[in-house]
């Protein structure tokens, strides 16, 4: 017998440990080489473990949820090998003690010999004087009934002998009188109850990181929020012409729309398309837009990243938008696509809200949120008109920027969305 030990190797720079997020074998599992053994989990991606050999499976390292260190063992499987000399030959069925089932066979149980050797006694029985006979019970099994009645009855949790009836059987007239006055007597209509059992989800994967991700942002950052109302009127007519015309090209929504104007606003508010370093005690301030972008995902949040999104169009940027989104719910997005974002957006699409306060993604230090898109009506000037308007909020830490820059960035954010055509200018 050999035993081949899988150790965890080395699966992205600066890595110690990794999460065990799902075992694909278990303990007993006959694998065979590349046969996918479990799911690891990095502070980057999640990288299938493959098995370099075949065999049986006889140890793993740990539970869903538990960090394995680099190196460390992570799977032991026995290899084609001799048997153990404990196991026992196929086949072979476990011996009784020699002569133990001719005892059984030859002495009865206690119970038999006593029947045998010692037979009750016939005792002659006494006369006694008569009871008052038991008051009638009816019996269920006679009270006739349809089978759809007998059904619903069941259902109500009313038993049929207790029901009056006029003819023969029991009808669902007869039930719905004992309905309306079996209250009377104590009966009470069951209902289906609301309630159900409690649930304990173990915080592993992608929501642990979630978890551990925002309470370090919560506790080391000391957010504020700057929320703004925009009249995007301008921007939806502008929006629906270019994707009637659109051709082969993607679809437009709003967010290509406002990563561009974003971008074009950062150039004179750099301190908000940044990361700071606390244990260093320095701010960067990156000359380029790494867009994060906030993705729901069955697994959990994540940010694929928009690489240098102040170089790309509206159609490029709904095409990488897309890409990146569904690379990212399917599990296909790389690990150096879920990192670097200088600033990230974050939109809760048609649900919207009215306001919301979006949470940094740290290290970075500001992200920004549109909400929902309402129709109201507004005045200009003497008149009213009907507007589609918007709030915009952001989130900033207020370590690097100040209340004033993020009021400002947002007004010049604002300027170029309600006039969409200077998106489009040089």
């Amino acid at each position: 017998m050999a035993l081949f030990k899988f150790r965890l190797p080395d699966i992205g720079e600066g890595i110690s440990e990794a999460e065990i997020v799902a075992w694909h074998i278990k303990v007993g599992d006959r694998v065979e080489e590349d046969q996918s053994l479990a799911d690891m989990m990095t502070d980057k991606a999640t990288v299938e473990m493959e098995s370099p050999v075949a065999g049986t499976v006889v140890e793993l390292a740990g539970e869903v949820g538990d960090q394995v260190p680099i190196g460390s063992t992570l799977v032991v499987i026995e290899t084609e090998g001799a048997e153990s000399d404990d196991a026992p030959a196929q086949g072979d069925a476990p011996t009784a003690p020699v002569g133990e089932e001719q005892v059984e066979a030859e002495n009865p149980g206690v119970e038999e010999v006593a029947s045998i050797e010692a037979p009750a006694p016939v005792e002659t029985p006494t006369p006694t004087p008569a009871a008052p006979a038991p008051a009638p019970v009816a019996d269920k099994a006679k009270v006739l009934a349809s089978p759809a009645v007998r059904a619903r009855a069941k259902d109500l949790g009313i038993d049929l002998s207790q029901v009056r009836h006029e003819g023969a059987h029991v009808r669902h007239a007869d039930l719905d009188a004992f309905l309306r006055y079996g209250a009377a007597q104590g009966y009470h209509a069951p209902h289906a109850s609301r309630a159900r059992d409690d649930e304990q989800v173990k915080v592993i994967g992608m929501r642990r990181r979630i978890a551990e991700n925002m309470a370090a942002s919560k506790r080391a950052i000391p957010h504020f929020t700057y929320v703004d109302e925009i009249d995007v009127t301008a921007l939806e007519a502008m929006r629906g012409d270019l994707n009637v015309n659109r051709g082969d090209r993607p679809k437009l929504t709003l967010l290509p729309f406002l990563i561009v104007a974003i971008c074009r606003t950062l150039l004179d508010f750099p301190m908000l398309n940044a990361r700071y370093d606390d244990e260093a005690g320095v701010v960067t301030r990156s000359g380029r837009v790494h867009m994060g972008m906030a993705t729901q995902t069955d697994a959990g949040l994540m940010v694929p990243v928009i690489r240098d999104a102040q170089d790309r169009n509206v159609w490029q940027l709904a095409a990488e938008i897309t890409r990146l989104a569904d690379a990212a719910r399917t599990g296909k997005a790389k690990s150096d696509e879920l990192s670097g974002s200088t600033i990230t957006v974050t939109s809760l699409g048609p649900l919207g809200g009215i306001a919301t306060t979006p949470v940094i993604n740290r290290p970075e230090v500001a992200i920004i949120g549109p909400n929902k898109i309402v129709e109201r009506p507004v005045f200009d000037g003497d008149d009213i008109r009907r507007a589609k308007l918007m709030n915009l909020s952001i989130s900033c830490d207020h370590r690097v920027v100040d209340g004033w820059d993020a009021a400002n960035y947002v007004q010049a954010v604002r300027k170029l969305l309600e006039t969409p055509v200077l998106l489009f200018a040089d």
